[in-house]
């Protein structure tokens, strides 16, 4: 699967349907789709990305997705559907790094995400990337895991970001932290 730079710029501030089965049990929360991710309309599409990796290896899926420049593979999603974990983003648009987002705009989508839980009430919510709820829940002091308020009823951890900029993670410990809230949402025993 490839595509030439020209071609993801594109797709630069696209947005990507939210994945949201009807029972939600997990909610996953990127922090924005990267430019392979709206290229695809598939999250997490980035080769080298760890989010489904450490899925597998935490055992929350038993396969990575198949994911190619059409998408992911409709067997793959409905995978994910049927265990009850959906995929969504603090920011919607599409940017080639999460730092060209402004603080403005992750407060307001903490305000969308608040909301959309609030709508659709999973008992646990997973935040991708601390310095993204940081920045966009105004908290300058938090630390990864469960955190002690919840969001609109639900659970709430914060993760650390799958994405290989962030190298102080490898696949076993993003595993080791994805599972925390799998097992909390029943996802996982």
């Amino acid at each position: 699967m490839g595509f030439r730079a020209s071609d993801l710029e594109r797709f630069r501030d696209e947005t990507v349907p939210d994945l949201l089965p009807a029972r939600l049990r997990l909610l996953f929360v990127g922090i924005n789709p990267g430019l392979w991710t709206a290229a695809t309309g598939a999250h997490f599409a980035r080769p080298g990305n760890r989010f489904y990796p450490a899925l597998v290896a935490a055992g929350i899926l038993p396969r990575a997705p198949k994911i190619t420049v059409d998408g992911m593979a409709a067997a793959d999603r409905d995978l994910l559907v049927a265990r009850g974990i959906g995929i969504t983003n603090l920011v919607r648009r599409a940017t080639a790094r999460a730092d060209e987002l402004s603080r403005e705009e992750l407060r307001a989508g903490a305000r969308d995400l608040t909301a959309l839980v609030a709508d659709r009430c999973p008992p646990v919510v997973a935040v991708v990337g601390l310095t993204a709820y940081r920045r966009g829940f105004d908290r300058p002091r938090a630390v990864s895991g469960e955190q002690a308020e919840a969001l609109a009823g639900a659970r709430l951890w914060v993760v650390p970001n799958p994405s290989g900029l962030n190298a102080h993670d490898t696949v076993d410990s993003l595993a080791e932290a994805y599972a925390q809230p799998a097992r909390a949402a029943g996802v996982i025993a």
